[in-house]
């Protein structure tokens, strides 16, 4: 069996033929793996759902037990035979319970990445790259002008302001799902041991991730907090919820945005940031030419994000590549979705 026989793309999304099952479908569909969480890539309703224990755990926290008929939990690196593949999940970095889908059959491999980074983050496993024919990658920050700064140094950066106004509160927008939890847990690294003030929405998932043995520290709820707790304290939100009247019962608040996109000042002007935080957690343009160079798979196919820059770069180093064009997935930036979790 070819490896393109193994994978291709349907009105649903990519699609397993000799499995029968869609891998992060954008429709509702009978059989489906999910790489992540994320509300772009796990949707409530389909029939069987295969994914990690965590990221079944955050579905469920986001659409209620019942989001499927069938859940099915698949650790990392345990095989499972569906169809006339062998399917197994390896860890992408992304946020809690993130996989890379491996499916093999005769000889052949395909692996597909769903959202992925290469950098540390205490709240997930690292990426694990795995050796194949077809690699199939998101290219969210897919240009060369995108490389995120260190996350420790952008952490560094907001307890600087913290101790440059003391007085007034930092507000961080961080999308609810892994960007808050890193961010809380990157401020407990740097020996941040004061409480952090959370966003309601942010509650439940904040749970689950501690449920999972990831320790965030004491979190105490906005509502209920008096002005003059909240002097001098950070308070995690979901970007879309910093503009709104809730804020005006913070200490003169500086506003702030973790994002991969606050590398780009005109994006942070427009949002009215004071403090922008280049924190991502989708790979750069160096980890994404990186991670490629390290796998030499023969064929690269580029789900979606910025893909004519990197399919040059294939071009340019000998690889063959090809854009998908998927619709239904959203950008870092266009997951202020989430805000509603």
């Amino acid at each position: 069996m070819r490896a393109r026989d193994l994978i291709e793309v349907r009105g649903g999304g990519l699609y397993c033929p000799p499995g029968n099952f869609f891998i992060d479908p954008t429709r509702m569909v009978e059989n489906a793996v999910i790489t992540h969480g994320h509300s772009d890539h796990a949707r409530a309703g389909h029939g069987a759902v295969l994914a990690t224990r965590e990221t079944l755990g955050i579905m469920a926290v986001r659409y209620g037990k019942g989001f499927s008929p069938s859940p099915e939990a698949l650790a990392y690196g345990e095989r499972r035979r569906i169809g006339d593949v062998d399917v197994r999940l390896v860890p992408a970095g992304h946020v809690l319970g993130s996989a890379q889908v491996v499916i093999e059959a005769g000889g052949a491999r395909v692996v597909i990445s769903g959202d992925y980074k290469r950098r540390p983050d205490p709240t997930c496993p690292p990426f694990e790259p795995v050796a194949c024919d077809i690699f199939i990658t998101e290219a969210t920050f897919a240009l060369p002008v995108f490389r995120h700064p260190p996350f420790a140094d952008e952490i560094a950066k907001l307890l600087h302001s913290l101790a440059l106004y003391p007085e007034r509160t930092h507000l961080v927008g961080a999308y609810s799902l892994g960007k808050a939890q890193r961010v809380i847990a990157g401020l407990r690294a740097a020996s941040y041991d004061a409480p952090i003030y959370i966003h309601g929405a942010l509650e439940k998932l904040c749970a689950l991730y501690r449920e999972f043995g990831v320790e965030l520290g004491e979190l105490l709820p906005v509502i209920g907090s008096d002005k003059e707790d909240l002097e001098g304290a950070i308070v995690i939100a979901p970007p879309m919820s910093i503009d709104d009247r809730w804020t005006r019962r913070l200490a003169d608040p500086v506003a702030s945005f973790a994002s991969g996109w606050m590398g780009v000042r005109a994006r942070a002007r427009q949002r009215g940031v004071e403090l922008p935080l280049v924190i991502s957690d989708h790979a750069d343009w160096d980890e994404l030419t990186e991670t490629l160079s390290e796998l030499q798979p023969a064929e690269i196919w580029i789900t979606h994000g910025r893909e004519d820059a990197l399919v040059r770069w294939c071009d340019l180093n000998g690889i063959k590549a090809r854009p998908l064009s998927l619709v239904g997935y959203e950008d870092e930036d266009g997951e202020a979705a989430e805000a509603e979790a």
